[in-house]
């Protein structure tokens, strides 16, 4: 059963697998002076694993530096091989694709060995599968860039040599590939509202939806009872036999509004009926979502103190050691696809106090030029500024003569209380020009849906943003802010130490209470993505029954 190759075919083999591996090389001069070269055998397994590994760097390096002894299928490898396959048989609990490790497979091909050459076959089978597996926990199966250029977050892979090496090494090796996941509570939560999920679908969903216009405290008749036994099913309301929409309904409906991130009027409108007659089918999407995006951020230090901003739940958080201290409402990028607000990470380093609004050239050549070339005084609240930096005056330019490649002029507006920038701006200085702010328009924070900037963040509550950013640096952050906002002039505060910064697109995400609270997908992204994980492979027979 021992296939052989005589020293000068192995020679050739490995140099072909190995490169000008040392290691490889010094090992086989020490074996070819010690015995003849008619004598020296090599097993169909050590071929076996040198052919397989050759399009994998990683494992060539592993296996070279370890003399190509095996870590899956060796007399002594039983419990690593166990504790893989436990994980693999999991991996669809936490929305990763399960066939595409082929666990049945690989059992069945254990069972089928006949030769050396068979297992080595598999050793390397089994290694490219672990890969394989540890990336798509640790980090996410998909490439977000690919799927939506709006999603410029940099996944952050661990390196494949090291993850093995690290794994071959492990002493516990269950909980070593138990640790590749997020550690994050909300990750587990995920999880759980996963399986949940497919229990209600199993069960039958949350029962009939709601079909009405409108419906308000007061309300008779069948279109009440739907909406009494759809809160009864999603858990917002117990057993209450009464037909009318009374008191307890009205509290539930306003709590199941709250979950929703919608006004809390207590009135099932039109809103508040689409957000409750969701199938648990696309709540679960949402989660499978969640959960790749939380994989993503998983090499990613959020900090013991980070600025939280879910752009589709239209808000920012200051976290500090897991505890919200901040919360407010924001407006974010317009739906359209060079508006959309993107999601990165980065460090929020300084605040500008009394900015000025330095107006993107985008921005200029789209919108302000054409306006100006039909009246030279449009947007006057802006100044026009050469490549010097000086004013010029909009009289002696003439519009006409310029296309928006061959304009010259920026524009700017001056710190004021109608800056579209408000008084304080956040930089985190990124090349998407993205940043956090103020605002005059005050009026657009009391809508529901609020996606109506150029891609910037706008913050409802920007001085009290300000004061809490620079509590830790002064022992009165209010006066010191006030101090020098009072002085109208333009000033850059650095924040010591910089915070990180998430900008983040969360539909599915646990509140304080481990309860899932969901939100319309208001960019797509999340549809994307999901048919993304759905053609690599995610499944849950839930969505296919």
């Amino acid at each position: 059963m021992i296939d052989s190759l005589r020293y000068a075919g192995l020679a050739g083999l490995l140099a072909a697998s190995f490169g000008s591996s040392l290691h490889a090389q010094t090992n086989l001069a020490t074996v070819a002076g010690a015995v003849p070269a008619s004598q020296i055998t090599i097993s169909g397994f050590m071929q076996a694993v040198a052919e397989g590994a050759t399009d994998h760097p990683a494992l060539v390096q592993f296996y070279s530096a370890r003399d190509y002894q095996p870590i899956w299928t060796g007399a002594g490898d039983a419990s690593r091989r166990a504790a893989f396959f436990r994980v693999l048989d999991q991996a669809g609990a936490q929305g990763l694709p399960s066939e595409r490790y082929d666990a049945q497979g690989l059992r069945q091909a254990f069972g089928e060995l006949r030769s050396e050459r068979q297992r080595g076959q598999l050793e390397i089978r089994m290694s490219e599968t672990f890969l394989r597996y540890a990336q798509d926990l640790s980090r996410g199966i998909l490439t977000p860039k690919k799927v939506d250029p709006t999603i410029v977050r940099e996944i952050d892979r661990p390196d494949n040599l090291t993850l093995i090496r690290a794994f071959s090494q492990s002493q516990t090796p269950l909980a070593w590939l138990h640790a590749l996941a997020p550690r994050s509570p909300a990750y587990a939560q995920l999880v759980k509202a996963k399986l949940d999920l497919e229990t209600t679908i199993a069960d039958g969903g949350w029962g009939p939806e709601v079909h009405a216009g409108i419906l308000r405290p007061g309300a008779q008749g069948d279109a009440v009872i739907a909406l009494r036994n759809r809160l009864q099913n999603m858990g917002y309301l117990g057993s209450h036999p009464t037909a009318s929409y009374d008191g307890a309904m009205q509290k539930a409906v306003q709590q199941f509004q709250e979950d929703q991130g919608l006004i809390t009027d207590g009135v099932a409108g039109s809103s508040t009926l689409e957000a409750l007659n969701a199938a648990p089918q696309e709540r679960l999407k949402s989660v499978l979502v969640a959960l790749e995006r939380m994989r993503w951020m998983n090499g990613t230090d959020l900090g013991k103190r980070h600025i939280w901003v879910n752009i589709a739940d239209f808000s920012v958080r200051v976290v500090d050691d897991d505890k919200t201290t901040f919360k407010s409402v924001t407006v974010v990028g317009q739906s359209t696809p060079d508006r959309q607000t993107p999601e990165f990470s980065d460090m929020m380093d300084r605040m500008v106090i009394n900015p000025a609004w330095h107006v993107p050239q985008s921005i200029v050549t789209k919108e302000y030029l054409p306006m100006m070339q039909r009246n030279p005084n449009a947007a006057a609240q802006l100044q026009l500024v050469d490549s010097r930096g000086q004013v010029v005056p909009r009289g002696a330019v003439n519009f006409s003569q310029y296309t928006a490649s061959s304009f010259p002029f920026a524009m700017r507006q001056p710190p004021s209380q109608h800056n579209a920038l408000g008084l304080v701006k956040f930089l985190f200085p990124n090349k998407y020009n993205i940043y956090l702010h103020d605002t005059p328009s005050k009026s657009l924070f009391s809508k529901e849906q609020r996606a109506f900037s150029h891609g910037c963040v706008r913050v409802g509550e920007p001085f009290e943003l300000a004061y809490t950013l620079l509590a830790p640096q002064t022992d009165n952050p209010k006066a010191y802010f006030q101090r020098i906002l009072e002085s109208g002039n333009e000033t850059t505060v650095k924040l010591t130490p910089p915070v990180p910064v998430h900008l983040v697109y969360f539909t599915a995400w646990p509140n304080a209470k481990g309860k899932i609270e969901y939100r319309r997908d208001v960019y797509g992204r999340d549809a994307r993505l999901y048919a993304a994980l759905h053609k690599a492979g995610v499944e849950s027979a839930a969505l296919t029954n």
